[in-house]
């Protein structure tokens, strides 16, 4: 179990903080983030700050953390991540197009969404995006 952490706030940090906690117009999570740090170089400890933040042990030792290394300026923006689920590729696109509008090879008489989702590589839902955005309905 992780022990506690202790560290002062410069002055000016302090000012920062507190002016931060005080705006009307600051972000809510800028302002828990704010007091966890004053909280903790008050020498409150972890279960204190989560009771009085309502925040999980891992947050506030993040963000205890993230102002050890980065200073105030960590609290105040979030960290980057990696972008969601890349658009399908346009080929990817006219390939299920050209497959539907021709016969399937098995003896099927017309495309189904999980056999054309394991040809192509592709989840059967997008398979019915595709379908949809391009009218296309096979049938038998």
């Amino acid at each position: 179990m992780r022990t506690g952490i202790t560290f002062d706030v410069a002055a000016g940090d302090r000012v920062r903080l507190e002016a931060i906690v005080a705006a009307p117009t600051s972000a809510q999570k800028h302002v828990w983030r704010a007091k966890i740090i004053l909280m903790s170089g008050d020498g409150s400890g972890t279960v204190a700050i989560m009771e009085a933040t309502g925040k999980s042990k891992t947050c506030v030792w993040r963000w205890q953390e993230r102002f050890m290394t980065e200073g105030v300026d960590g609290l105040l923006r979030d960290k980057s991540r990696p972008p969601g689920i890349a658009p399908l590729d346009g080929e990817l696109v006219e390939r299920v197009v050209a497959l539907t509008l021709e016969t399937p090879q098995q003896e099927a008489t017309h495309w189904t969404v999980r056999a054309m989702a394991k040809v192509v590589g592709i989840a059967a839902s997008s398979v019915v995006k595709i379908w949809h955005e391009h009218g296309l309905a096979p049938l038998a």
